[in-house]
């Protein structure tokens, strides 16, 4: 199903963990990582296909996630040539997408990249919400960078002040208890803006299930 431009629609899918860490996918069989993402067909809604692809790509169902935001246009990038079958070349130009961004409500356990007969990912981590675009198949880096960029705005606040405040009060006190309640211990200043950790660029990917 192509428009009168010969894009066809399609859905991407950027999920969350509760660190605001993303989904990263190998595609099977290659060296290239991507976010979800899928065709719609006809008579599906952008909602609905993306709840299809969800549950396809990466075994998830409705109940698993939350819609957070979506993107407010398509975002569109076209295929060279050579990707393209030949039958298909003069009228196929690429993809025009509405862009997902969920949060994970479920398990890691929820995740099943064998969920039909025909698997998009051979492994899978979570991954730094700024992913790596030099490890995305080069013609969709653009609308990768567009699609990270209108949707951080909607990235859920983590609330880190109250965890490292309690974490110095923990330490202020068992210092306290140490050297007693007149001891000149120096305590340097409570971290209150930190970043969550994520996980290294280079790190395993996750076995697959």
């Amino acid at each position: 199903m192509l428009d009168r431009e010969g894009f066809r629609p399609n859905v991407g899918i950027i999920l969350l963990n509760p660190r605001n860490q993303v989904f990263w996918g190998k595609r099977l069989r290659t060296h290239s990582w991507q976010f979800p993402q899928g065709g719609i067909k006809h008579g599906e809604s952008p909602e609905q296909a993306m709840y299809r692809e969800l549950h396809e790509e990466v075994g998830l169902l409705p109940e698993h996630v939350q819609i957070v935001a979506r993107t407010r246009d398509w975002l569109r990038y076209e295929v060279p040539d050579h990707f393209i079958r030949k039958d298909a070349r003069g009228h196929y130009r690429g993809q025009k997408q509405i862009w997902f961004l969920l949060r994970l409500v479920g398990h890691d356990s929820d995740l099943n990249l064998r969920a039909t007969d025909h698997p998009e990912f051979d492994a899978w981590r979570w991954n730094d919400y700024w992913v790596p675009l030099e490890l995305v198949i080069e013609f969709k880096r653009n609308v990768y960078e567009m699609a990270l960029t209108e949707l951080a705005r909607y990235l859920p606040r983590m609330n880190h002040h109250n965890r490292y405040l309690r974490s110095g009060l923990r330490a202020h006190r068992h210092d306290h208890d140490l050297h007693g309640a007149n001891s000149s211990v120096d305590h340097p200043p409570v971290p209150m803006d930190m970043p969550p950790r994520c996980l290294p660029p280079d790190a395993e990917p996750s076995a697959t299930k």
